[in-house]
């Protein structure tokens, strides 16, 4: 897949992220300039959750955005449509991701959760909505898995507020971000499709938008780093 195009091809997507796993977590953090590390410590904030609570971490890949809810005493589980994303997080842990103690890595399609109705206090996804074929449908499956009154956190690329600099991560992303990938990560053109997502990605507005639509409340957003990424965040509506 070339192309970030709108009707995603969820096989092709994850095929994409198959291929990338190894080094997708180095990768990120050399495009992000080391940036990522403190988003996730960001969503770790937001999300909230200590001991007792349990976090559900979808487009978790390698487990890596999980680690920052077990590191606070919650209870959470890692899920990701990319099997090599999970075997690849399985491996670095030297054990079962099935049977295994410790963070559980489950495969799930978000648009269909392999989980029942009121189950987490927390739901959260980073930097994997915008690759999922259908917004609206994973934000009502996330709002399904969730108790009443649970909260939902979203880290999205999104759009800078300062437009000068906006120009230039834009140009930044379309030109160096692939070729970083390249020289760090992959030889295919999954580093493109990247860019191109972000690029075409809704803005802050227009995501808070989609996930009012989907039923959460008290729907509101946070820039972060002049709106590089945002941190969106809702909340189940009590019975």
């Amino acid at each position: 897949m070339t192309r970030a195009q709108l009707d995603k091809r969820p096989h092709e997507v994850a095929a994409m992220f198959d291929r990338t796993a190894r080094r997708y977590d180095f990768v990120n953090d050399v495009i992000s300039l080391g940036r990522m590390r403190l988003w996730r410590r960001a969503v770790a904030e937001a999300v909230d959750a200590g001991p007792g609570e349990t976090v559900l971490d979808l487009g978790a890949g390698t487990g890596t955005s999980t680690d920052a809810f077990t590191g606070r005493g919650a209870r959470a589980i890692a899920s990701d449509f990319s099997i090599g994303m999970l075997n690849t997080g399985v491996r670095r842990r030297g054990r079962n991701a099935l049977t295994g103690p410790g963070l559980p890595f489950i495969a799930g399609d978000a648009l269909n959760l392999p989980f029942a109705d009121d189950a987490f206090d927390a739901v959260t996804i980073s930097a994997a909505l915008r690759n999922v074929h259908d917004t609206g449908q994973a934000l009502r499956e996330m709002l399904r898995v969730a108790k009443p009154g649970g909260r939902l956190v979203i880290l999205e690329s999104s759009h800078v507020t300062v437009a000068s600099f906006d120009l230039l991560h834009r140009e930044y992303l379309m030109r160096m971000l692939p070729a970083v990938g390249r020289i760090f990560g992959s030889n295919d053109d999954s580093y493109e499709y990247l860019a191109e997502s972000v690029r075409d990605w809704h803005d802050q507005p227009a995501l808070a938008g989609i996930i009012q639509g989907a039923g959460w409340e008290r729907v509101a957003w946070r820039n972060l780093d002049l709106g590089i990424v945002a941190l969106h965040r809702g909340y189940k509506p009590r019975r």
